[in-house]
């Protein structure tokens, strides 16, 4: 206990840090609002090792706190990712989302709206703990002309800086799912280029996808059914994932095509009679989960060019990772992430 109430302590000399490197900046304000709610986790956050002693938590999701403990060995030694206390707490969001985040993308150009932080140097995104805040932030880009998205993502990482929590929402994914998120926040807090959130994110996407499956071999076998529904799934997102980078493409060539154009109602009739298209364009592609997808694909209409960016900035650099580990590392994920560690480190 006493050793909990010292890393808490140092938890908040950090923050304090953090605003102070804040102060006479533009940044203050939200920077205080972004303490705060960091902080309402940390605080209310328990030890895993509680939870598992806890006889009225519920027997499944311990079984899935169990795995992540199991994962977090594995990963360390099977894929090299860095020893930290991540993950050994639990938050209980109650089904709430406690995290927005806000991406935001020129309406006729893919260029992003960025914001820029300490440590962190310039972001395409801004996350506030506060939805009211959010909304407010969307708004007043929507009046500067921006697209813009507004999600809760499932986790993050501060790279280390804090003991980031298991959060009670993560337990209810499957495990393949589940594997591949930690393993994607934990990739960060090993490896993070400052100013180059596209590598970051790319980088973070295919080690958790590989090493989700070399978990899932490992813990459940070839013919598991853990292991073929994630295999499954990922031959979805995959299709999925490229049909939409591919519309990107698409809609960026007909940007091009208008710039010589004055009139934003022509633009915008040839830019959502395209983004018709692509939604429509689901139903034709060969998924197991058609009817998700196209549901999914919805939100295009409304989020526009930072719903095709998303995928572009997650996404796009998958099989140039993927030639590199298979052709130079024959598949060998360690020796692949040492590789990298070595080089961006």
């Amino acid at each position: 206990m006493i050793k909990n109430y010292i890393k808490l302590i140092f938890e908040l000399f950090f923050l304090l840090i953090m605003l102070i490197c804040l102060c006479g900046n533009k940044l203050l304000i939200y920077g205080i609002s972004q303490a705060k709610g960091q902080l309402t986790i940390i605080i209310h956050s328990q030890p895993v090792e509680e939870i598992l002693q806890d006889e009225l938590f519920v027997d499944s999701l311990k079984q899935k706190l169990r795995l992540i403990v199991e994962l977090k060995q594995f990963v360390i030694d099977s894929i090299g990712i860095n020893p930290s206390d991540n993950y050994s707490t639990f938050y209980n969001q109650r089904n709430k989302p406690i995290l927005y985040t806000i991406t935001a993308c020129q309406p006729y150009s893919f260029i992003p709206k960025e914001w820029s932080f300490p440590f962190l140097g310039a972001v395409p995104y801004k996350g506030f703990f506060n939805k009211k805040e959010a909304e407010k932030e969307v708004l007043s880009l929507k009046i500067q002309g921006y697209d813009v998205d507004l999600y809760s993502p499932s986790g993050w990482s501060t790279l280390g800086w804090l003991n980031d929590p298991i959060l009670s929402n993560m337990l209810y994914k499957s495990e393949g799912q589940l594997a591949n998120l930690i393993i994607h926040e934990l990739t960060h807090g090993t490896i993070y280029i400052k100013n180059n959130v596209t590598f970051n994110e790319n980088l973070a996407n295919f080690i958790g996808d590989k090493g989700a499956e070399k978990f899932l071999q490992y813990k459940f076998g070839l013919e598991s059914k853990q292991y073929i529904y994630y295999k499954q799934s990922k031959m979805d997102e995959k299709c999925f994932t490229d049909y939409m980078i591919k519309s990107k493409k698409q809609l960026d060539s007909l940007y091009h095509s208008m710039s010589a154009m004055n009139e934003d109602t022509l633009k915008n009739t040839l830019k959502n009679k395209l983004i018709m298209e692509i939604v429509l364009g689901v139903n034709r592609l060969p998924l197991f989960k058609k009817k998700n997808y196209f549901q999914y694909s919805l939100i295009a209409f409304v989020e526009k060019n930072s719903f095709f960016m998303a995928f572009d900035r997650y996404d796009s650099q998958f099989e140039v990772f993927d030639i590199e580990y298979r052709s130079i590392f024959k598949s060998n994920l360690r020796n692949y992430f040492n590789f990298l560690k070595e080089k961006f480190n």
